[in-house]
């Protein structure tokens, strides 16, 4: 009888023992989360309204500096220019100017000179499409900098000077230092060439010219 009580009791205490493993592995998968379960978040959707920014590719300008005329000298000379940046590389650009042209060198030793009157008025205006060769920064303080452009540029137009118009090529190369976003100093170097027949015989002239101006972006 001590024997079968002895096995009795083992069984029993083996029995609760699993149960008790049973219920601790149960608990555990209770408690461990879904990993498959999607959670949908319930936000209201609301409509935003993007702000509009300025795209700055359209710039408008004024320059001023020397036009030198081939064989009437230097003078002075004021245009104004209106480009858009195509992209960050390439922009097109028209100009107008004008400047006065003297003929005081032919007077001195032609009676009359070349000009009806002593200075005539120059004007011509361009068409140009121009590629930033060389984009950059400059350093004015330790913590601030300044974009520049180095670029090159080249158009046709026209001249008119002396009662006379004739088609024109022009290229040369400009520098562009931007103060603001939104403003910059500009400087360039330009040759026009175009004939004339003011001397008795039609040739081919090179009339260098050096301005600097500001332009403003919108």
């Amino acid at each position: 009888m001590r024997a079968d009580n002895m096995n009795k009791i083992s069984l029993a205490c083996f029995a609760t023992l699993a149960l008790l493993g049973n219920g601790g592995a149960f608990a555990q998968q209770t408690a461990r989360p879904d990993s498959n379960q999607v959670v949908v978040p319930e936000v209201e959707r609301r409509d935003v309204k993007l702000p509009k920014f300025p795209s700055k590719d359209i710039a408008v300008g004024l320059f001023a500096g020397t036009y030198a005329t081939q064989n009437f000298g230097a003078a002075g000379v004021v245009g104004a220019r209106l480009g858009y940046h195509i992209t960050e590389d390439w922009f097109v650009e028209a100009t107008l100017a004008q400047s006065k042209v003297s003929d005081e060198a032919f007077r001195q030793v032609l009676p009359g000179g070349i000009f009806v009157n002593q200075k005539e008025t120059l004007r011509y205006y361009a068409a140009s499409a121009g590629y930033n060769l060389l984009p950059g920064e400059v350093f004015p303080t330790a913590k601030r900098a300044k974009a520049t452009a180095i670029y090159l540029i080249a158009g046709v137009g026209s001249t008119k000077f002396n009662q006379q118009r004739s088609q024109t090529v022009s290229f040369g190369l400009g520098g562009r230092l931007l103060l603001t976003d939104r403003a910059a100093v500009q400087f360039d170097m330009r040759d026009h060439v175009f004939s004339l027949d003011l001397l008795g015989k039609r040739q081919s002239t090179h009339n260098l010219e050096l301005t600097g101006g500001f332009t403003y972006y919108f």
